[in-house]
């Protein structure tokens, strides 16, 4: 019986904030997978090593966990006054799906850097020295990302001393804005706030009916008060992820958050849209100990905030969830803006599982309609490993 060899593809592993992804120029991936579709969706998964019912990936390069189950295909941009595209593919680990519905903020850190090396960039929009300034499309989103990513010696600067709670050690500060970031997700109609409300009743079977601040901003995030359902909003991981019960309860929120936001037709729907619309739960500062042991002072943040990720309490903080807490934040009346202390702010520091993050948000009100220009944060990125991933032929 004859063996065909393994497939050779050129692929580089990075981590870009508190994530982990595959990264592929889209000219590098076999002509079947160049274009979106179960071709695609079938190599990506094969890389990452699922499904896999043992939960681990340990087959393929995914660290079987939402925020190292990620891949991402960039190309040079069609679009105008861009230079790269970017699309993200959040990986399932034990079914048998890529969801393509939303951003990773944290590894659109890292999609700067890898264009400039990739060779997508071109040239003169790369300084020797300095500040490259790359103008990113969203392409799962249809939004605009810039990435601020130094230059040494007219190599992407990896190394400096930007420490960033949840990434153990220090690397450059890569800074993004993220352009009208309020997301045109179907059914939605574009609307930050898809009931029209900044606040609603979200009736949730088996739960109860909790007030829940609804906004497209980075990604479709549903914020829900942590002592509504039982919580303090310093919990860290094992405190949720080992309780079944909890988080189903969390399913059944980001369920019927999503039909309430019109991201759904039927709650059936919600098991093939696990990357969105993400749930977080929010309180007043308090002190806590983060995951690290580290001591994070009341006085030090402006409010507490814990999030879900593919069915899971995230170790630290989405890079898109963070952006839905900067805008949600910078406007008065959501149910983040009052965990903060209400009133009118440009800017929260907030208090995650792993530490703290700062993120800015600008915010305007015209004819009784919210929008935000811009959301900003700093991350950093590095090249972990580059070459080739090898997979079995299907």
């Amino acid at each position: 019986m004859a063996h065909l060899p393994q497939i050779k593809i050129p692929a580089t592993y990075m981590r870009g904030g508190t994530s982990k992804g595959v990264f592929f120029r889209l000219q590098d991936l076999p002509v079947i997978a160049q274009k979106p579709g179960a071709a695609r969706d079938a190599l990506l998964l094969r890389v990452i090593g699922s499904p896999d019912p043992y939960g681990k990936q340990i087959d393929g390069m995914g660290g079987a966990t939402s925020s190292t189950s990620k891949t991402v295909i960039l190309s040079k941009s069609s679009k105008p006054d861009h230079d790269v595209d970017y699309l993200f593919g959040q990986v399932a680990i034990d079914k048998a799906f890529v969801d393509w519905s939303g951003n990773c903020g944290n590894l659109s850190a890292a999609v700067g850097a890898f264009a400039i090396s990739a060779g997508l960039i071109d040239a003169e929009r790369v300084p020797q020295n300095g500040m490259a300034t790359i103008r990113v499309w969203q392409a799962n989103i249809s939004k605009t990302i810039i990435a601020h990513v130094p230059m040494s010696d007219g190599a992407v600067q990896e190394t400096g001393d930007f420490e960033l709670d949840g990434v153990t050690f220090p690397a450059a500060e890569v800074q993004l804005e993220f352009l009208d970031p309020a997301a045109d997700e179907e059914g939605a109609g574009g609307s930050m706030f898809p009931t029209g409300n900044l606040v609603d009743d979200l009736d949730v079977p088996g739960v109860g009916t909790l007030k829940a601040t609804m906004i497209n901003a980075g990604i479709p995030t549903i914020f829900i008060n942590a002592d509504a359902i039982g919580y303090t909003g310093t919990e860290l991981q094992d405190a949720i992820n080992g309780d079944t019960k909890a988080l189903a309860m969390f399913e059944t929120i980001r369920t019927y958050g999503a039909l309430r936001m019109g991201l759904i037709k039927d709650i059936s729907e919600a098991a093939q849209r696990q990357h969105t619309p993400k749930v977080a739960f929010v309180a007043k500062p308090t002190d806590y100990t983060s995951s690290s042991g580290k001591q994070v002072q009341a006085a030090d943040i402006d409010l507490l905030v814990r999030a879900l990720s593919m069915g899971k309490l995230h170790h630290a903080m989405m890079g898109t969830a963070a952006v839905a807490i900067g805008t949600a934040a910078a406007i008065p009346g959501t149910l983040v803006n009052l965990a903060a202390g209400g009133g009118s702010r440009t800017a929260v520091r907030f208090g995650h599982p792993s530490g703290t993050l700062r993120v800015g948000a600008e915010a305007t009100q015209v004819n009784g309609e919210w929008s935000v220009t811009k959301a900003i944060m700093s991350r950093s990125a590095r090249v972990l490993m580059e070459g080739w991933v090898r997979i079995p032929p299907t």
